[in-house]
């Protein structure tokens, strides 16, 4: 069967450094930085006392107090992020076939916090069990789809893909293969994760995974900086729709780009360790180049993993070059966690839409925060450090990878 054409018709973002798509690229672009205290809870006791929280946000601005108690935080930014979304997407709700409209979903941990504060309350009290009732469908990670789907009537396919940090990424894939399968003409994808809370903070300290430069949270996240330390713990969420491309071209909808390939692999080494040759990477980008019919030629720019971690930026740049040979060094490659932090599941969604950005107004946002080369890695890979760079991109990567193994690839591409 000869398969369909996906496109991407309307996008939503709500992250650390913008509440709005447009917010979130000017702020891109300017390279502002997300890191800054928490405020969420009284961190002086933790190793680390900094995150990527989101700023100036009310939920009650976007939904009815009511609704707001009966949702974790990572779905209230599901919802947040689909409203923009379709509304940027100009669907006609009234029109368009909702049995042929679904929303894969992606979050990495579900509502850390519900689940968190409910044991907290359990263990405060007499042992008796006094539970909120919306305390499992506040938890699950595949309420916010759930969610999703309730509110709009869609009648499509309707889950949550969980990968540590490639789930929303592995939910684009598994929405673009609908799509191109010929099952829907329309998908709902992203994905949004909150997990600044206590029980997120102590978990990844313990890991060692976080940066710890208390003194100085603004440039702690640092990829491929020789003194980087760790990830900067982020929240939010991205929605993208995606769109059969005759099905869009015959509404007239603004087409950003042409979604054209996805790879998945496994590291099959580590619970969170990359492989420390890339061979997951690796073996994840060419796969997507496969699967998008492309040559490692015809990338123009990679927003990386890149999460600022010791082994992890070594490990993918090792992977880039053994991928794109001597092209290497002609790509713009960028890692934007630069600046918002590590939004775990919610990582591939807006990463995406950074990507799709770039190809849309032909500038790739900076790599900030670099001070240092690291001799491991090659410095003459165009990091795109500190400064946008003005680049006509046609074919933009982006990188996903999770603990446990997990590897996610997609490319988007500037519609012909």
């Amino acid at each position: 069967m000869k398969l369909k054409r996906v496109v991407v018709t309307g996008l939503g973002a709500l992250t650390p450094i913008g509440n709005t798509v447009n917010e979130y690229w000017n702020s891109l672009l300017n390279g502002v930085s997300g890191a800054a205290p928490i405020t969420y809870f009284d961190a002086s006791k933790f190793k680390t006392r900094f995150a990527c929280e989101l700023k100036n946000f009310d939920i009650t601005e976007f939904m009815h107090r009511k609704d707001v108690r009966k949702m974790d935080k990572f779905t209230q930014y599901a919802m947040v992020t689909t409203d923009e979304a379709i509304a940027n997407s100009k669907l006609d709700l009234e029109k368009i076939n909702k049995d042929r409209v679904g929303v894969v979903w992606g979050a990495g941990i579900g509502g850390l916090e519900t689940f968190q504060n409910e044991v907290i309350n359990f263990t405060e009290g007499d042992g008796t069990p006094r539970f909120n009732p919306f305390f499992i469908p506040k938890m699950i990670a595949d309420i916010a789809p759930g969610q999703i789907s309730i509110k709009y009537g869609f009648k499509g396919p309707n889950f949550t893909t969980v990968s540590a940090c490639a789930s929303s990424a592995n939910a684009l894939i598994d929405a673009y293969n609908y799509i191109r399968l010929g099952k829907v003409d329309v998908m709902v994808s992203g994905g949004s994760e909150a997990a600044i809370t206590i029980a997120g903070m102590g978990g990844f300290n313990s890991l060692q995974a976080l940066s710890t430069r208390n003194d100085d949270p603004k440039t702690a996240s640092r990829p491929f900086d020789k003194d980087r330390d760790g990830f900067v713990l982020g929240e939010g969420s991205g929605t993208i729709i995606l769109e059969e491309y005759e099905h869009a071209k015959a509404r007239g909808a603004k087409i950003y780009a042409e979604f054209i390939g996805g790879g998945l692999s496994a590291d099959a080494y580590h619970i969170t360790a990359p492989h420390p040759e890339g061979a997951g990477a690796k073996k994840v980008m060419l796969d997507c180049l496969d699967d998008a019919g492309l040559k490692p030629e015809d990338v123009d720019a990679i927003n990386m993993h890149g999460t600022s971690t010791p082994l992890g930026d070594i490990a993918e740049s090792k992977a880039i070059l053994d991928v794109f040979g001597e092209h290497a060094y002609a790509l713009n490659i960028n890692s934007t966690k630069s600046m918002t932090g590590h939004l775990l599941g919610a990582a591939g969604a807006i990463e995406s839409i950074a990507s799709i950005l770039a190809i849309e107004n032909g500038i790739v946002p900076p790599t900030i925060n670099h001070f240092t080369d690291d001799d491991q890695i090659d410095s003459k890979l165009n990091f795109t450090f500190n400064t946008p760079q003005k680049r006509d991109v046609k074919v933009a990567m982006s990188n996903t990878f999770g603990f446990g193994g997990h590897n996610a690839c997609v490319l988007f591409k500037k519609l012909d």
